[in-house]
């Protein structure tokens, strides 16, 4: 072969597109949507405990450059790994407890002995960044923010709210086992609350049947995107 030939087809190759060379290894970051946004949202995701919520909502960050998630405040002990303002913010019972006093949350709950709360300031300094909140909370925070959200036309605009159920308590159960983290005795307390965590599906605007990580983030993308296209959100280009 001429080595004019060699450098021609030497060219072909470098001029290939890199989604021609390369498979994808899994989801892409999501595209900027296109044209102004009036309101971000506040999406809130619950499950019953060991349901895949956490997992959803990691993947969910990982390719949605413009979400950032609430932190929540917790008196529970970190788990392993977990750091203080990153995962969560850890207080002892007494600094939870003059939080809720000052009226500082936007929702508390206990759960298992433990508190849980989320901050109003926290949710609504992010909102008005223009970032997207994602908000990782029981059925209980998701009643308690349903109900404020009536009250505060600012997160009602914003708010879209997402069960996410394991196909049955079977398989609900397998996962509690295998996370390892709970005693036989709490397993089954915590398959007890689950059922009637259940129940409360109906109160949410969608529900997710939880499949493999992948399909339940391929739903998860599939309504925000369309809940960013809802034309109290999207302003449509001046002709």
């Amino acid at each position: 072969m001429s080595r004019k030939r060699q450098d021609k087809d030497k060219m072909k190759v470098q001029s290939q597109p890199a989604a021609a060379v390369a498979k994808s290894d899994g989801p892409k970051p999501a595209a900027p949507v296109k044209g102004p946004i009036l309101n971000p949202l506040l999406v809130l995701i619950s499950a019953p405990s060991g349901g895949g919520k956490t997992t959803l909502c990691q993947q969910l960050l990982a390719i949605r450059p413009g979400m950032t998630r609430a932190i929540t405040c917790t008196t529970r002990d970190p788990r392993a790994g977990e750091k203080d303002e990153v995962d969560y913010y850890f207080l002892d019972a007494g600094s939870f407890l003059k939080r809720v006093q000052a009226g500082n949350f936007l929702e508390h709950a206990t759960v298992f002995g433990n508190s849980y709360g989320t901050t109003k300031s926290e949710v609504l300094n992010k909102l008005r960044q223009g970032k997207d909140v994602l908000l990782n909370v029981d059925v209980q925070g998701a009643a308690t923010i349903r109900a404020r959200a009536e009250e505060e036309p600012e997160l009602k605009r914003s708010l879209i709210t997402v069960f996410l159920t394991p196909p049955s308590i079977a398989i609900l159960e397998e996962r509690l086992k295998k996370r390892g983290t709970d005693s036989a005795a709490t397993i089954q307390k915590r398959l007890s609350v689950a059922r009637q965590e259940i129940g409360q599906w109906k109160n949410f605007d969608y529900l997710i049947i939880s499949d493999t990580i992948q399909e339940d983030l391929r739903r998860m993308q599939s309504i925000i995107d369309a809940e960013k296209m809802r034309t109290a959100r999207a302003v449509a280009p001046e002709l």
